[in-house]
């Protein structure tokens, strides 16, 4: 008897349904599964047979034969044995019910639990946005699959195949789900905040710079100086995430198994902390079966490289393309997996190897030659990625012992979200697609052109430098970028609405903008980077 259920699987951060077909026949018993199983995959029959034995259905002797389609597409992970149960069960005379508009994702245990696995959300969405209007996933993936809960959508948490047989012939109901962690996200709030860092006024003109236009940015100064701490509170002043880039997030921690058992959801910006001795498969992502690295689990977050002379040149070299795309595509032998990289990129040093050159305290003990020897671990390409650059001196003991309380992280925020809103209302006039998710530091060169435009004063200005300091063509257009930012937090730290002046909203750029983009800029000369 041919009998036909569904389920999903991952590929990627994404999920795709799976469509499984059971052929259960009497004859001589054995097992077979078809259609590019993984090694897991086949070693279900183990798991299925005696899971089944131990909840008091056992599967009765056959010829049983399992195909997974689409057949050209590899298959990995255990979550299509609860389907391929139901499948079984379905030929066998268990189960009567229709189950086309069913998913079942689950792993099997010896017992009869079902266990739970990675990926659920991508799954669940994959199967909704398959026609399935019944999901079934493990109790413990519950909260994360419900999620993706809307109108006509049921998603039900199951905990061993007894109950499910039950609910399935109609004699003890599953209740359905109805939660969405993303609902609690304006109650999360964070222990740290900007108000704890003491002084560094001019870096933390340069984080609100950062936040507002989405630039990456290199903090450089001695030990002790407080480039961590201001790093490590980025987040809390970066704009709140919307539903479809937590979604996004979500769907990537959740491939990685990094999920939250209470709140599997990404309710705040990730930001991630790789050590500098992690390889390059580790921070662009990588393996066997192509999984996320440190720069998708960062996606729509912030990356932190301390120590950024410190990581292997070739992983430094990685990051390029991530930068610039927004992505990063592994290729492998069981595929070509594509993941998003839409991340700040956030890099502190110190100036030499030992810390403390140029410092007023501290004596360097290093030789020049070693000096430059450290500092051209950074190419030039990679440093043109990143568009602020910003020395932080020693906190002086005044600065320590000031009363006065700094501005909050909340106070901050408001003003990256009203600049942010300025550029989105800037996009949106000119008829940018996709507006909303756009920033600063990805327009392109026909918008720079049209939002960057310089008068004469702008112009000489940016002719001398560009001639003195021999910029590239990359750090001139990441100058105009961060000015355009500078023009946009002066805006909205005056004016409460929107404005267009001059033709364009916000305004155009002044010399102060260009001048003060440029001492952002410039720090890598200073150090012969």
């Amino acid at each position: 008897m041919l009998s036909v259920t569904h389920s999903a699987a991952t590929f990627g951060a994404d999920g795709y349904e799976v469509i499984v077909e059971c052929s259960a026949r009497r004859s001589l018993p054995s097992f077979e599964i078809v259609g590019l199983p993984d090694a897991a995959i086949r070693e279900s029959e183990k798991r299925i047979f005696t899971g089944s034995e131990s909840s008091g259905f056992p599967i009765p002797s056959a010829e049983i034969s399992i195909n997974l389609a689409p057949a050209d597409k590899r298959k990995e992970g255990t979550a299509i044995e609860l389907a391929v149960l139901v499948a079984i069960y379905k030929g066998c005379g268990f189960i009567s019910c229709d189950t086309d508009s069913m998913s079942f994702i689950g792993e099997i245990s010896f017992s009869g639990e079902i266990r739970p696995v990675r990926g659920v959300l991508g799954m669940t969405i994959a199967a909704i946005r398959g026609g399935r209007r019944e999901i079934f996933v493990p109790k413990d993936n519950l909260k994360e699959a419900s999620v993706a809960y809307g109108e006509g959508i049921s998603i039900y948490g199951v905990e061993n195949i007894r109950q499910l047989v039950s609910h399935l012939n109609g004699a003890e109901l599953i209740p359905p789900a109805s939660y969405n962690p993303y609902e609690t996200i304006e109650s999360y709030h964070s222990d740290i905040d900007f108000s704890q860092v003491k002084g560094q006024f001019k870096a933390k003109r340069a984080m609100l710079t950062a936040a507002a236009g989405g630039h990456n940015i290199l903090l450089i100064g001695p030990p002790g100086s407080g480039k961590s701490m201001l790093a490590k509170r980025l987040p809390t002043i970066l704009p709140r995430m919307s539903y479809e880039e937590a979604l996004e997030s979500t769907k990537i921690h959740s491939c990685a198994g990094m999920l939250n058992s209470e709140i599997p959801f990404v309710l705040e910006r990730p930001f991630r902390s790789p050590h500098h001795s992690l390889s390059t498969a580790a921070l662009v992502g990588g393996g066997k079966i192509p999984a996320p690295g440190e720069i998708s689990l960062s996606h729509n977050g912030v990356l932190f490289l301390d120590e950024f002379p410190e990581f292997k040149k070739d992983s430094l070299e990685a990051l390029r393309q991530p930068i610039e795309d927004k992505c990063v595509t592994i290729t492998r032998a069981a595929g070509r997996v594509t993941y998003p990289s839409s991340f700040m990129l956030v890099c502190a040093m110190n100036p030499c190897k030992c810390g403390y050159y140029g410092s007023l305290r501290g004596k360097c003990t290093c030789k020049p030659a070693h000096i430059k020897e450290y500092l051209a671990k950074i190419s030039g390409p990679m440093l043109d990625r990143i568009d602020i650059q910003v020395e932080m001196p020693e906190v002086s003991f005044a600065e320590l012992t000031d009363t006065v309380p700094a501005e909050s992280s909340a106070v901050i925020r408001e003003k990256v979200e009203a600049a942010r809103q300025l550029s989105r209302e800037r996009f949106k006039e000119s008829g940018i697609e996709n507006y909303s998710s756009k920033s600063n530091a990805l327009m392109q060169t026909d918008e720079m052109r049209q939002f960057c435009a310089l008068d004469d004063g702008c112009r000489t200005i940016m002719e001398n430098v560009f001639e003195k300091i021999n910029l590239s063509a990359r750090a001139y257009d990441r100058i105009l970028r961060v000015a355009r930012t500078l023009a946009d937090i002066e805006f909205v730290e005056k004016n409460s609405t929107p404005a267009k002046i001059d033709g364009i909203v916000g305004g155009r750029l002044k010399k102060q903008h260009i001048t003060e983009a440029i001492q952002m800029r410039v720090l890598d000369r200073k150090y012969n980077l």
